[in-house]
C-alpha cells in the first residue's frame, strides 16, 4: 500500500518518474530498483531451455538413425526452439505483469510485475525474440522445402503469445500443461525429425511423448508453487483447478509415465537402459513435490525437474544415435 505524506498547501505535488508508471502497469505498489543484467538473464528463465533443447536433440537422433541428420537444419531447429522459449518467457512476464498476477510472488521476481523494467521494454524484447525465432523457423521451412509447415509455425507463435496474452489466455484456463505437451513434446520432436528426413517414424512420436511429459511436469510444478496467488488473481491453472493434492499426484504420474515410455527404447537400443540413471534426479523430485511445504522446496523441484528433462532427453538422444 502506498502511504501518502502531508505537504504544505503551497507546495505543488512532486511528479514521480519511471517507478510509479511501472507500478501502474504492473499492479505492484512496491518501489522496485532498476533491472540489472542479472534480472534480465533471470527473466529469460534459462532453466526452462531444457524444454527446447531436449526435443531437438531427440528428433535429430531419430533422423540420424533413419536416414541421416541434416546438421544445418538441426541447428536452425535448435535456434528456433530456444528463441521461441525465451521469447515466450518474456511475453509471459509482460502479460502477467500488466494483469497484476505477479504483484505478489512467492518465486523469483519478474521484470514487469516488480516494476524493475518498463512493461513496453519487456514486450519489445519478447516480440524481437519471437520474431527471430520465426525467422529461424522460416529458414528451416525453406531448406526443407516443406512450406505447409508455415501453418504449424503460425500456430506455434499464436500458442506462445496466447499462453498469458490476449483477452482469453489459455494459461488462465488450465490448458498450459496440455499445450506444453503438444508443442514442447510432439511438435518439437517429430517436427525436428520430419524437416530433416521428411518422415515421422514411431520412435520420433514416442520420444516426443517423453519430452512432452517432462515439459508438462515442469509447467505443473511451477503452477503448484504459484497456486495460492494464482487463485487469488483469477488465474485458473491446472494446479488451481485440480487442487493441491491432486496436482502433486498428477506431477508424479507425468514423471513415471515418461520413464514408462522409455522402456520402449530400452528394449531396442543397447545404451538406452542407462538413461534410467536419471531417476537419481527424478525420484527425489517426486518426493520433494509430494512432501513440499514451502515455496523454496518447490523452486528446487522446478530446477531439478528441468535438469531431469535435459539429462533424460540428451541421454536418450545419445543412446539412439550411437
Amino acid at each position: 500500500m502506498l502511504v501518502a505524506t502531508k505537504r504544505p498547501a503551497s507546495r505543488a505535488p512532486q511528479k514521480t518518474s519511471g517507478s510509479s508508471s511501472a507500478t501502474k502497469r504492473s499492479g505492484n505498489p512496491a518501489a522496485a530498483s532498476r533491472a540489472t543484467a542479472r534480472d534480465w538473464i533471470a527473466g529469460a528463465r534459462l532453466r526452462t531451455l531444457s524444454l527446447a533443447i531436449a526435443p531437438v536433440a531427440l528428433g535429430t537422433a531419430v533422423a540420424h538413425v533413419n536416414a541421416g541428420a541434416d546438421i544445418l537444419i538441426a541447428v536452425l531447429c535448435l535456434a528456433t526452439a530456444v528463441l521461441l522459449q525465451i521469447g515466450v518467457n518474456y511475453a509471459n512476464d509482460y502479460s502477467d505483469g500488466v494483469r497484476g498476477t505477479d504483484a505478489q510472488r512467492v518465486g523469483p521476481r519478474r521484470l514487469t510485475g516488480s516494476g524493475a523494467a518498463p512493461a513496453r521494454t519487456v514486450l519489445t524484447v519478447a516480440l524481437v525474440l519471437l520474431g527471430l525465432g520465426a525467422l529461424a523457423g522460416l529458414a528451416v521451412v525453406v531448406l526443407s522445402g516443406q512450406y505447409w509447415l508455415l501453418l504449424i509455425g503460425a500456430v506455434a507463435l499464436a500458442a506462445a503469445w496466447f499462453y498469458t496474452g490476449g483477452r482469453r489466455p489459455y494459461g488462465y484456463s488450465g490448458l498450459g500443461e496440455l499445450v506444453a505437451f503438444v508443442f514442447f513434446g510432439l511438435v518439437a520432436t517429430v517436427g525436428t525429425t520430419y524437416v530433416q528426413i521428411v518422415d515421422a517414424p514411431l520412435d520420433a512420436w514416442l520420444a516426443g511423448v517423453i519430452a512432452g511429459l517432462f515439459a508438462a511436469a515442469v509447467m505443473l510444478v511451477n503452477n503448484i508453487r504459484d497456486r495460492g496467488q494464482d487463485a487469488l488473481a483469477g488465474k485458473r491453472t491446472l494446479a488451481v483447478r485440480l487442487g493441491d493434492r491432486a496436482a502433486r499426484i498428477l506431477f508424479s504420474v507425468l514423471i513415471v509415465g515418461a520413464y514408462g515410455v522409455l522402456g520402449w527404447f530400452a528394449a531396442l537400443y543397447v545404451w538406452a537402459p542407462y538413461v534410467y540413471f536419471t531417476l537419481l534426479i527424478s525420484a527425489p523430485v517426486i518426493l520433494i513435490v509430494v512432501l513440499a511445504r514451502t515455496a523454496a522446496e518447490l523452486v528446487l523441484a522446478l530446477k531439478l525437474t528441468s535438469l531431469a528433462a535435459l539429462a533424460t532427453g540428451l541421454g536418450l538422444a545419445a543412446a539412439i544415435a550411437f
